[in-house]
């Protein structure tokens, strides 16, 4: 099949998101427009704010360095791969960005460009819905280099900054809480010990009493004195058994509300099984992951998964590609991640 031929199926395939790109298009412009008369929105100071990590450019280095004849091929087959957009370095529109570069006149490029641009639209939405704004960067810059006038632009870039302050938000909203609520167990904890403490004492004063009229007895109550005086014996060691599992449990919430908080980078969705989706079957993961210092996932395991060895493989490939701020020490956290057919 020719080149031609090939560019006229790929055309076809591609005309059907055009009428969801004027969609988007049309409530890009009423939500510009409407933004300034609410006038309620406050924007986050800039050190509340944690933006992605600067973004690199549109097209990779190692496509910009191909020849025209190997894009050409490279971007065809992509195409035939459904590798419109995605992944970074190795997708058409990456491919026909390059050639346009190349040959700036040849019309063929530009219009595969140009039915090219609903599907990264679609895909930079879903990605800022999902959080992940690292992906969701690249894609606006594929998308402002394809078409600097682009209408969704202003929109996509602005849900860019909102969602990090959102992000960041309730990260420190979920610390504070955590936080509180340490605080609130650890004077629980105390207040635990000191009734333990004072048990205690009224047993140790209370088998001191005992012995003492144990002492002053007949020699016939001598038996019930002892009884007594080994009830009381183990009334204290309850006590102190009692004591001393406040103070773990004291120390333990002390340790929990000393560990450093996790504020999320990157945070893609898992994919979805395909024999999953097929079936319609949904399901959650429990997932323990330990966070280096550096932001890292150094370590993961399903703690539970409902139904099980259904999306075990997926959620910790998943997690172990999300990143955090770089922490003091490593942090051990558990997430459940959810997969639901349809989201």
């Amino acid at each position: 099949m020719s080149y031609a031929k090939k560019s006229v199926v790929a055309r076809a395939r591609l005309l059907a998101p055009m009428v969801l790109l004027l969609g988007l298009a049309a409530c890009s412009g009423k939500e510009d427009a409407a933004a300034p008369a609410g006038g309620d929105a406050k924007p986050a100071s800039p050190a509340a704010v944690t933006a992605p990590a600067a973004a690199a450019p549109a097209v990779s280095s190692t496509v910009q360095a191909m020849g025209s004849e190997q894009l050409r091929e490279s971007a065809s087959r992509a195409l035939g791969e459904n590798r419109m957009y995605a992944p970074a370095g190795d997708n058409a529109i990456e491919y026909y960005l390059a050639l346009r570069d190349k040959t700036p006149d040849d019309a063929s490029v530009k219009s595969a460009l140009t039915d090219l641009l609903p599907y990264t639209l679609i895909a930079a939405e879903q990605n800022l819905a999902r959080e992940d704004f690292e992906e969701g960067q690249r894609l606006i810059a594929l998308i402002e280099k394809v078409d600097p006038a682009a209408p969704a632009l202003p929109r996509l870039k602005q849900g860019i900054t909102r969602g990090v302050e959102v992000a960041a938000r309730r990260t420190t909203e979920e610390t504070d809480r955590v936080k509180k609520e340490a605080e609130a167990k650890t004077r629980q904890l105390a207040e635990q010990q000191r009734l333990a403490e004072q048990r205690a004492r009224e047993a140790e004063a209370a088998q001191q009493i005992a012995a003492q009229q144990a002492a002053a007895q007949p020699a016939p109550a001598q038996a019930n004195a002892e009884q007594e005086a080994e009830r009381q014996a183990a009334a204290r060691r309850e006590a102190e058994q009692r004591q001393q599992q406040a103070a773990a449990q004291q120390a333990a919430a002390a340790r929990q509300a000393a560990a450093p908080s996790l504020r999320p980078i990157s945070t893609p969705a898992p994919r979805y099984p395909t024999e999953a989706l097929r079936s319609n079957t949904s399901g959650e993961v429990l997932v323990e992951l330990t966070v280096g210092t550096d932001g890292s996932v150094t370590n993961a395991r399903v703690l539970r998964a409902t139904p099980a060895r259904t999306f075990d493989r997926e959620a910790l490939n998943a997690v172990k590609r999300w990143r955090f701020e770089p922490v003091s020490a490593p942090v051990t956290t558990r997430r459940t991640l959810a997969f639901t057919p349809g989201n």
